[in-house]
């Protein structure tokens, strides 16, 4: 195997063939060749700039973005602003902040001020809330940004007016609780017989009093929500819209700006309790003061994502699955009279992918966006009236993911990522690069290539991967494999840039990504498989590692399997199903559910999906769905265990369950816990730690020679 250790390899040629020689350079060594190139390591993550967020000028000549870098030495990721040209010829990079970074800029209808969030401002001072993201203002000709919000609780996202004099703004209730934490006493004060009295800065006890009362990354959720704010840019006043026991989000005004439509899940006659149900409707609000909101929507499930027709006579908007099939996909368009009164038109009721990301053509005739699409992620458009859907990709790099896109005066600038290229900005017409932040990494990296891979499970049903092969890589031989897996599980592995892969195939491994039944990108019958039947997808992994190892690519005696959130939970049910894993790695997952009922944010799926525990033929759908833990003495695969401290997506328990289960059967295993982090990794040091990690598992127990 290829050692883990190594940052330069040598390619030397013997007629037709091509031998990887891996050396591991000490201090000071040169390394004589005719040619060097580099491996992906875990610390190359640092080194991605990743591009996102971006908006394009009204007259269609610049399109603004952000960019994070990582700086190592502060262990900290940020963010600044950057302009492109339309035409590429001119970069300009607007912001240069080192500790806290800008995101989500959007131009003003003018075209002068670029809006954007930031959580930077000073100390202790109120009027400069530190550590609570508002909205800044950059006049694009020149001198610094200014700070023109103040909301108390901070702004999560905001929109502009057609006239450009007010914002839409969303933002959380202030938690009244939010105190700095109690300092420690005293060390000569301290006495054990001795009760201290509450300092001024320990915090209130929690009350929870909520049905569903927690959130990954917000905490507990008491009585704060979500409302819309309505922001006058002049006078520096906002003024409340939408008050109540519920959220609402999403603003986007009418193309004359007297009307607000946004989403929010509200109480119904049938159930006044919004945390009861999944259901979310479009509602439409007068941008003024003390104005009440009509609701526009009735579908028993999730509508969102809103916007208006360019002359205001129609919304379009996401209608999602019905209820009971909210976490399994099957959204599509939907569009309603502004004025409601109708049922709605469903024009992309024939595509069976869910959408997203929806946007109206400038003239109005075709909506425009976003779904997955077996592999790949690509650009719908169908016209209002209905009719044939149109698949649009960013040519020429081959089959990638379009992420998100924005319609200007000049086309269409879309986020997209390819195997061997990380997330940048491309004209969809004709797909030039209008960012190439990542050139150097891309440039100094000897890639894992990519292949599709199609297999049948026993049943027959066809199961999707994404095969990526170790650099060198030679026909014939047998190769120690990794079948990492998504989360999800609605969701799907694609041709696009993983870093995680790269440094898998960098230190010698094949990795296998299967999209097993459950996954998006197959339609709604294939993702709602899983419904109240977790542990079906196994199935699809195991026959995907059957092909591998048929096709003489893997090696049987080397085979391991690893994933985080439903790749944790899918990796708990492989190993405790199947003996052939000789090592799994299992970030953020569940393998009792009795555990996860009320420790998670997921009450709702339990009880409508599973059931509750405390019925009897609910009862047994938990414990057959709980099998790895509750037969843990079936599993004989070395396990490593992750999980982040305070993750309340997969709380920590669950992985504590199975790291002590295996313990004490003496199966080789470890935990590791990320301090302060939620279901998702966000400091830098971690994201390294956790891929060299697993790769050094996978190295100790997958190593024959």
């Amino acid at each position: 195997m290829v050692s883990t250790l190594s940052r330069t390899t040598t390619w030397r040629r013997f007629g037709s063939a091509l031998t990887l020689i891996a050396l591991a350079l000490l201090p000071g060594q040169r390394l004589e060749s005719q040619q060097t190139v580099e491996l992906f390591q875990p610390s190359d993550v640092h080194r991605l700039l990743e591009v996102s967020s971006l908006s394009i000028a009204p007259d269609g000549d610049w399109v603004v973005y952000s960019v994070r870098s990582t700086d190592i030495e502060k262990d900290e990721r940020s963010s600044d602003l950057y302009m492109v040209s339309w035409d590429g010829r001119e970069r300009v990079q607007l912001t240069f902040t080192e500790d806290i970074g800008e995101s989500d800029p959007r131009f003003s209808p003018d075209g002068r001020w670029i809006a954007f969030l930031s959580a930077r401002g000073g100390g202790d001072d109120s009027k400069e809330p530190r550590h609570k993201t508002q909205v800044w203002l950059l006049d694009r000709r020149g001198g610094e940004a200014q700070r023109v919000t103040e909301l108390p609780g901070g702004v999560s996202s905001f929109e502009w007016s057609p006239d450009g004099g007010r914002l839409a703004l969303v933002g959380r209730d202030p938690d009244p609780q939010d105190l700095p934490a109690a300092t420690a006493p005293d060390a000569a004060d301290e006495s054990p017989n001795t009760e201290k009295k509450p300092s001024s800065k320990t915090r209130k006890p929690i009350v929870v009093d909520r049905y569903r009362f927690k959130q990954d990354r917000v905490g507990y959720l008491g009585d704060r929500y979500q409302r819309i704010h309505l922001f006058d840019l002049q006078t520096k006043s906002s003024v409340l819209l939408t008050a109540g026991s519920f959220d609402s989000t999403q603003p986007q005004f009418s193309p004359d700006g007297s009307q607000i439509a946004f989403t929010s899940a509200r109480p119904t006659a049938a159930e006044p309790d919004p945390d009861r149900r999944q259901n979310s409707d479009i509602f439409v609000i007068a941008a003024s003061e003390g104005a009440e909101a009509r609701r526009l929507t009735t579908f028993p499930g999730n509508d969102s994502n809103p916007v208006w027709s360019p002359d205001g006579s129609a919304i379009a908007y996401v209608q999602g699955p019905e209820e009971r099939f909210d976490f399994y996909g099957g959204s599509q368009v939907a569009i309603l009279p502004s004025g409601g009164g109708a049922s709605p038109s469903l024009p992309t009721r024939t595509l069976d992918r869910s959408v997203s990301n929806l946007r109206w053509s400038l003239d109005g005739s075709r909506l425009l966006f976003t779904f997955a699409d077996d592999r790949e992620g690509l650009i719908g458009a169908v016209p209002t009236g209905g009719g044939p859907i149109e698949r649009l990709k960013a040519a020429p790099h081959g089959k990638g993911v379009l992420r998100s896109f924005e319609i200007g005066a000049r086309g269409v600038a879309t986020l997209a990522s390819f195997p061997h290229r990380p997330t940048e900005i491309y004209r969809l017409e004709d797909g030039m690069a209008l960012s190439d932040h990542n050139r150097e990494l891309r440039e100094s990296i000897e890639w894992a290539p990519a292949r599709g891979l199609d297999v049948r499970a026993p049943d027959g049903t066809r199961i999707g991967a994404v095969l990526w092969l170790p650099p060198g890589f030679e026909e014939g031989r047998r190769y120690p494999t990794i079948a990492l897996i998504h989360g999800g599980p609605v969701a799907q592995d694609a041709f696009e840039f993983d870093w995680m892969v790269q440094a898998f195939a960098g230190a010698g491994f094949v990795v296998v990504q299967p999209n097993y039944r459950g996954s998006s990108g197959r339609g709604q019958a294939f993702s709602r498989t899983l419904y109240a039947r977790w542990a079906d997808g196994v199935q699809d992994i195991h026959a995907v590692m059957d092909a591998l190892v048929e096709q003489g690519l893997a090696d049987p005696d080397r085979l391991g399997i690893g994933g985080w959130s439903y790749g944790g939970i899918n990796t708990n049910y492989a190993i405790a199903s199947d003996p052939r894993w000789k090592a799994a790695v299992s970030g953020s997952g569940i393998a009792n559910l009795l555990t996860g009922y009320g420790t998670d944010q997921y009450i709702w799926q339990y009880e409508n999906e599973i059931g509750k525990p405390w019925i009897e033929e609910d009862l047994e759908r938990y414990l057959d769905l709980s099998f790895p833990f509750l037969h843990a003495d079936r599993i004989q695969t070395p396990t490593l265990f992750m999980c982040g401290e305070k993750d309340f997506n997969v709380p920590l328990i669950n992985s504590e369950q199975m790291y002590q289960a295996l313990r004490s059967l003496g199966v080789p295993t470890q935990l590791v816990i990320y301090p302060g982090q939620f279901h998702g990794l966000s400091v830098p040091s971690y994201l390294e730690d956790r891929a060299t990690r697993m790769i050094e598992w996978f190295s100790e127990h997958l190593t024959t020679d």
